[in-house]
């Protein structure tokens, strides 16, 4: 989710004046939508020392943190939104993350490549892995320890105690609400703990 109308889309989703923190922040440029188009505030979290530079040079603050490692820094509803996006599918204990987003947050928005997409289906059905905008990686270099749709999210959020408020997919910076699971590329779910 790297493009000014992915950015843009989620973004809206955030109330004005929220204190956001943003897990795998990348190179902060979301932040510094947030911070510059909603007057928001808050942190990103990152691990990669190229993007931790990034995010210092756009003035963001973010924390060196390893995600696996839990949220125990944070205090309970500690911010208005936590993001997560792009990042579930590059987690080993996703449902523990979610829980903790959940709990840090009063608000959680999440989202990952959308396995369902229709050109993901024809690839599979060619008998190949498929290679997107959304998956560039071939198979055996990705750095994706799991792929997932729309349908497996909801099925997860349940078993996590949490209330999906909102979802919908996104696809080259469009919204995407019908058929979203097999229309876009990006699937989008805004929740809390139920």
């Amino acid at each position: 989710m790297t493009s000014r109308a992915d950015h843009d889309v989620i973004a809206r989703l955030v109330p004005r004046g929220s204190r956001v923190l943003d897990l795998g922040c990348g190179d902060g440029a979301l932040l510094a939508h947030l911070r510059d188009a909603r007057d928001c505030r808050g942190f990103g979290v990152e691990i990669d020392d190229a993007k931790l530079v990034a995010c210092i040079r756009r003035n963001v603050k973010v924390l060196q943190l390893d995600l696996e490692e839990g949220l125990a820094l944070f205090e309970d509803d500690s911010f208005d939104v936590v993001l997560q996006l792009d990042t579930l599918q590059h987690l080993h204990h996703t449902e523990r993350l979610l829980r903790e987003t959940a709990r840090v947050g009063r608000m959680s928005i999440a989202s990952f490549p959308n396995f369902a997409h229709w050109p993901n289906r024809l690839s599979v059905l060619r008998g190949r892995m498929p290679v997107t905008k959304v998956l560039p990686y071939q198979w055996y270099d990705t750095p994706n320890i799991r792929v997932g749709t729309f349908a497996d999210f909801e099925v997860l959020a349940g078993q996590c105690g949490l209330r999906v408020l909102e979802s919908f997919g996104l696809h080259e910076g469009q919204r995407v609400d019908r058929w979203p699971n097999l229309l876009a590329s990006t699937a989008v779910f805004k929740f809390e703990r139920a």
